[in-house]
């Protein structure tokens, strides 16, 4: 069986219809990212409470990446992308009619649920319908379609809200969970006739029955654990993505409208750059990468260190606020954190067989989501202790990438090796062909020359 499949234009049709499926699953996610203020409002709540928000959505988020990943291994990316775009749909919709505090909760963790089961099932299509020295690429344009949900989320569901209200413009939003689901249960396919995946190797740990399921979990996960790879990976996702993904999805409008001094239109301008910067970024790191390996590390490295310079001037500005040409400057770079988060995924990919590359992504794209938990929650409760300071708030910030610095600094040596050995053995040199001792002229069939 080739191991490599083709690509063509019936990869790019069924490819685009699971990007639609994550891309409606990114508005929803982001959605509260410009409803934040008015959250507050309707729910009655504080810094801290308006953090959980988004804290217990990500915390879902990353609980289910390993699962996620198990689930797209054993049974199929149309299945679990079925399942999720049903329950972010089911989340939103709840969102959007809920009366209460505590009921708006349990709704944001159910459409971070079904938003888990969409980014690694759209990484595994790509793996599974095109060659993979197209992977890098296909990551990031799957992070480029993600980034545009992003800007329909500031652009449009920021003035729909504010326009016909919350319920409205939540529930309205929720159609299009439906719109997206209809071509996935009729046109979606796993992978192309005849590239199936392998038959799963079942050992003593796998035999059918109530051991089977839980030696196949301890197996994928022990062994895409054991690959220096994968866990590269996921630090490279920690350190990278969760600068940009704190400042879109909760405390980016509340800082340039209440530390800022800025009008609501600015300061959603001031996103919208965040996203586009990210769109135009995305596929030169795509093509980056994908032509050169070794640019990896570098472009991780100085990403976080360019997003560290940038936030480091913005809060130690002297006075109240900064002026409008570096906060300009600080959104064009936090644009630069998706694609490289991306990065990510092409140390993860390589380290691990195909069988078990939805639990690899899994654990990498638990990182970023880490990381941003981690931060949401921190500013949310230096907030409510210091009076809204904002300054010592996002200095959580430079701790989180120094851990993540060190992590990356300390796995590169390892994961690299191992992925040379890796080339190495699966490209081998190829000898030449012997050449004949001897040889017949045509000039003179009768005689042999040495």
């Amino acid at each position: 069986m080739p191991a490599d499949p083709p690509g063509g234009g019936r990869a790019v049709a069924v490819w685009s219809i699971g990007v639609a499926v994550y891309f409606v699953a990114v508005i929803f996610r982001t959605s509260l990212g410009v409803a934040g203020l008015d959250a507050a409002d309707r729910f009655h709540v504080g810094a801290s409470a308006l953090a959980t928000f988004s804290l217990l959505q990500l915390l879902v988020y990353a609980g289910m990446q390993i699962p996620v990943g198990l689930m797209v291994d054993r049974l199929g990316t149309k299945k679990v992308l079925t399942l999720g775009a049903v329950l972010f749909t089911v989340g939103q919709l709840g969102f959007a009619l809920s009366p209460s505090y505590g009921m708006a909760l349990a709704a944001r963790a159910l459409l971070g649920c079904g938003d888990a089961m969409t980014f690694i099932s759209v990484l595994r299509l790509g793996t599974r319908w095109f060659p993979a020295r197209r992977g890098p690429l296909m990551a990031q344009l799957a992070g480029l379609v993600g980034m545009a949900g992003n800007l329909v989320s500031t652009l449009v569901l920021a003035p729909v809200l504010h326009g016909v209200g919350w319920t409205a413009a939540f529930a309205g939003s929720a159609v299009a969970g439906l719109v997206v689901l209809v071509p996935l249960v009729l046109f979606l396919r796993d992978h192309p006739e005849g590239y199936g995946p392998a038959p799963v190797q079942r050992g003593s740990g796998d035999s059918r029955g109530s051991g089977g399921s839980g030696g196949f979990v301890r197996r994928q996960i022990r062994e895409s654990w054991a690959e220096p790879g994968t866990r590269l990976g996921l630090w490279v996702h920690f350190t990278t993505q969760f600068p940009a993904m704190v400042f879109l999805l909760l405390w980016g409008m509340p800082f340039l409208v209440e530390a800022q001094g800025l009008s609501r239109t600015t300061a959603g301008g001031l996103l919208t750059l965040v996203v586009a910067s990210n769109m135009a970024l995305g596929l030169a790191y795509g093509q980056i990468v994908g032509r050169r390996q070794s640019a990896r590390i570098p472009l991780a490295l100085g990403t976080v260190g360019l997003t560290a310079l940038l936030w480091a001037a913005v809060l130690v500005y002297p006075g109240d606020r900064a002026p409008m040409w570096l906060l300009v400057a600080l959104c064009l770079v936090l644009g630069t954190c998706g694609p490289a988060s991306m990065i990510g995924f092409d140390f993860a990919r390589p380290a691990n067989p195909a069988e078990r590359q939805g639990t690899a992504s899994g654990i990498t794209n638990m990182g970023g989501f880490i990381a941003s938990m981690t931060t949401l929650l921190t500013v949310g409760i230096l907030l409510d202790a210091t009076g809204d300071n904002y300054r010592i708030a996002f200095s959580t910030v430079f701790v989180l990438e120094a851990v993540g610095v060190i992590s990356i600094l300390r796995l590169r040596p390892l994961a690299l090796a191992r992925e040379a050995d890796r080339v190495r053995v699966t490209i081998p040199a190829q000898e030449p062909e012997p050449v004949p001792r001897t040889c017949r002229l045509p000039e003179a069939a009768g005689r042999e020359a040495p």
